[in-house]
């Protein structure tokens, strides 16, 4: 028997019909109507996204920045790695990494990688996800970015990673970006090191962007 190859690929369904019941400011829902292999069709709802990026910045004594926030949809306080939507068409997610790193913790990197790429959801929404690996960490020149709504109940910590690790497999952090992040950046130093990550600006096909 053949080994199967893992990787995912490119693949889409022919559509019949589409509608759009809900645009928001940045998500919406979209209804398609799929027309299977067999040639039955189903409907599938789901959110559409204009992606995000997240940040797993590692300073020199193993501890990642991490911060609290409220999250409604959930109603707990999460602990959370620095992250924020790709809203600016063809942004390069790089630059938005580094801008959310400066406005969530006010802090900037010399190194970026790219650590992991994820779909948040796949069964129901099209967000995409790229998470950075950043290290040589230094405070950001200038005032704080001035945030506001739950942004400004952040707290603000530096924690080290295989207490993150533990938390995770605890099952006492929830946050997809956190617990993927520390999870993977676990592998990458038990494995081959940062080093063999791919470069920051590595291709991203979920959501292409502009070199």
């Amino acid at each position: 028997m053949h080994e199967p190859v893992v990787h995912d690929t490119p693949e889409e369904w022919p559509v019949s019909a589409t509608e759009t019941p809900f645009t928001g400011r940045v998500t919406g829902v979209r209804s398609d109507l799929v027309t299977m292999p067999d040639g039955s069709t189903a409907r599938r709802d789901y959110q559409t996204h204009p992606g995000s990026v997240a940040v797993v910045a590692l300073d020199e004594d193993g501890r990642v920045l991490v911060l609290r926030q409220y999250r409604h949809p959930v109603r707990q306080r999460l602990w959370e790695v620095p992250a924020g939507l790709l809203d600016v068409p063809g942004e390069h997610p790089l630059h938005a990494a580094q801008r959310e790193l400066y406005e969530e913790a006010h802090v900037k990197a010399a190194d970026w990688r790219v650590l992991v790429d994820i779909y948040s959801t796949p069964g129901g929404s099209d967000e995409a996800i790229r998470i950075f690996l950043a290290r040589e960490l230094t405070d950001a020149e200038g005032e704080r970015f001035a945030a506001s709504a739950e942004e400004a109940e952040f707290e603000h910590a530096r924690v080290p990673l295989d207490e993150l690790v533990r938390g995770v497999l605890a099952g006492e952090l929830h946050n997809s970006c956190l617990a993927v992040g520390v999870l993977a950046l676990r592998a990458v130093l038990n494995g081959d090191g940062p080093q063999a990550l791919r470069p920051a600006d590595a291709p991203w096909p979920a959501r292409p962007f502009e070199q």
